[in-house]
């Protein structure tokens, strides 16, 4: 009995640090995942009265496809993104702080949707803060 009990403890811990092995691109559920994610962060922005206006002349397959290859480049997987950088994006539109702030509230409500746990939303957030003054008032 106490053989059983270490066994299964140790492949229980065995499971746990395989699990913390996976890239985060593999814990998002790769490339399918994060099209899921991206889909509800569009949901997201088509329904908030706030940030939709940013996106009336915009292509939202061009921005989706996009959204899908550089998340799956962040998150270290198999893509790698060749677009447009975040200045060049995002020069003109004199995003405030405020509304930056409500992208990402939309980006986390849309992971929440997902049932993308706060770990993998807290690592994914952090890949993403660097950009932020890439986007603020420019």
């Amino acid at each position: 009995m106490k053989n059983l009990f270490f066994v299964l403890l140790l492949s229980t811990l065995m499971a746990c640090t395989s699990a913390s092995k996976l890239s985060l691109y593999q814990q998002l559920d790769g490339q399918e995942g994060i099209e899921r994610l991206v889909d509800s962060f569009i949901n997201q922005i088509g329904t908030d009265d706030t940030i939709l206006p940013y996106f009336t002349h915009a292509n939202v397959a061009h921005f989706r496809a996009g959204f899908i290859t550089h998340l799956c480049a962040i998150t270290n997987g198999p893509c790698e993104y060749k677009g447009d950088n975040m200045v060049d994006i995002h020069t003109g539109m004199h995003i405030s702080e405020r509304d930056f702030n409500r992208v990402v509230d939309l980006l986390i409500n849309a992971m929440d949707e997902q049932h993308i746990s706060h770990s993998v939303q807290n690592q994914v957030l952090a890949k993403m803060a660097p950009l932020r003054s890439e986007i603020i008032n420019i």
